[in-house]
């Protein structure tokens, strides 16, 4: 595809990226440090309906078991083999869309919906934002947009605005279909799975969230770039200086009838699936299985010969090695706290302090404590690999339903994608545009403050109407 020339090479230059591995490293390093320091408990477990629950009235304190120091490195290779499942889930998942991308049907939607919208700016920010924001929330698209910034940008620029409302389309568009993330496998399918509730349930509730989230955003980014129309010197236009999307719209790429024959699969599976997990209560083996068939037959479709359909699942597999790795990680942490028998006694003492909050706070104060933890792990399957082996007893213990858990998990996570340091696909993001992050930060943060407004309301609201089915 022609894209328009950028120097990008600064821009990258200045970007700070805090390895997400050093630090869970690290904390794995102050979790067999803490079974030493912290007296070992447990809590007795009692089955109710299948999924294993913890007895609030049965914590005692019992000999303690401190990890050995051995214990910090073998407990990662235990965690890879405890969190497989999920790991190979989002391999299969990771691949599929790389079948998807090879195809070209995505890029070539895009490509004609921005040359349909090339004369009609006002209709711009809506559309592209909603179709980001359903690929975020169906599909966890998340790395995957970085490519589409460059295309965003200049047609941003070429229709009155600037770099940051194309950054924004992109960026924050998939944020909110991330966060809100009504069929999302990556986050609430596997923290749905470690909370033992069923697959993409109570997503009537997710629907609301992401249609008020959406409505919020999209009047932010266009009440900024309207201000940008009608006066310039209010924008931000970075590597884009300049810069028109004349080349980039003349390009040879259509979307064809197989083009559209693909997406329709799409659409498709997402029809089955949704079927398949109501109907027949499918979990991460049968969704894996079915997008594996469904990298199939779009490779099919799209004419890709056999060995192109195995080097694009390759490669998009590889491209979320780094996510299914930080989950067996953030499991290790899990794995050693067990170990030392202090996983009970944090949820002793955690209970105890989140029962001194008014009840309709409770579980205002998991969000708190995710999005805290967001800043360390920003991969949303790790993070839930990391908290919901905690957050779920917790739930339990002070009454507040284990879908609510998730719920907060989610906005925990999915909100500061778009603002923390340590998010890479964000950094990468803003490295393209050429956008300073302290710039990029001065105009999103009053966004930020209305998401996280929402996002407390959705789980107060969520606790007080028992958001479930538990």
């Amino acid at each position: 595809m022609a894209q328009p020339e950028m120097n990008t090479k600064p821009s990258l230059s200045k970007v700070k990226e805090i390895n997400v591995f050093v630090l869970l490293f690290a904390v794995l390093a102050i979790a067999v440090v803490l079974t030493y320091l912290i007296p070992a408990g447990e809590y007795g477990r009692v089955d109710v309906n299948g999924r294993s629950v913890v007895d609030p009235q049965s914590f005692q304190f019992i000999e303690s078991s401190p990890v050995k120091p051995l214990g910090l490195v073998n407990s990662v290779h235990t965690g890879m083999e405890e969190a497989a499942g999920i790991i190979f889930f989002v391999l299969i998942i990771g691949g599929t869309f790389g079948i998807l991308t090879a195809t070209g049907a995505i890029e070539a939607l895009i490509v004609t919906l921005s040359r349909k919208l090339q004369n009609q700016e006002k209709w711009l920010i809506p559309i592209m934002m909603f179709f980001f924001a359903m690929g975020g929330s169906l599909m966890g698209m998340a790395e995957e947009t970085i490519p589409y910034i460059a295309i965003m940008i200049p047609l941003a620029v070429a229709l009155g605005f600037d770099a940051i409302t194309g950054a924004a389309i992109v960026l924050v568009g998939a944020s909110v279909g991330f966060t809100s993330a009504i069929m999302n496998p990556f986050t609430v399918g596997v923290a749905q799975g470690i909370a033992e509730l069923p697959t993409f349930s109570g997503a009537a509730y997710r629907i609301a969230v992401f249609a008020v989230m959406y409505i919020v955003s999209v009047g932010f980014v266009y009440r900024y770039a309207m201000k940008v129309k009608k006066d310039r010197s209010h924008g931000f236009f970075g590597n884009f200086e300049g810069k028109d999307a004349s080349e980039l719209l003349r390009g040879d790429i259509v979307l064809t009838t197989r083009h559209k024959w693909i997406l329709g699969c799409f659409v498709v599976n997402f029809v089955v699936l949704a079927f398949g997990v109501i109907k027949y209560g499918w979990y991460i083996t049968e969704i894996a299985g079915l997008f594996l068939l469904l990298g199939i037959v779009i490779g099919l479709i799209g004419k890709l010969s056999s060995n192109t359909i195995v080097e694009s699942f390759m490669k998009g597999a590889s491209g979320v090695i780094a996510g299914a790795l930080v989950i067996g990680v953030a499991r290790a942490v899990v794995v050693v706290l067990n170990e030392g028998h202090i996983l009970d006694t944090i949820l002793y003492y955690a209970a105890a302090l989140i029962n001194e909050i008014p009840a309709t706070l409770t579980a205002f104060g998991m969000l708190v404590l995710q999005t805290i933890i967001s800043f360390i792990v920003p991969s949303g399957s790790g993070m839930a690999a990391l908290t919901m082996p905690i957050m779920t007893p917790l739930a339990d213990l002070v009454g507040v339903t284990r879908q609510t858990a998730v719920l907060a998990y989610q906005f925990g996570d999915g909100i500061s994608n778009i603002f923390i340091p340590t998010s890479g696909y964000f950094m990468a993001g803003l490295a393209i545009a050429g956008i300073p992050w302290m710039r990029w930060m001065k105009w999103i943060l009053p966004l930020i403050l209305l998401q996280y407004g929402v996002a407390i309301a959705a789980v107060v609201v969520a606790q007080l109407i028992g958001y479930g089915p538990f």
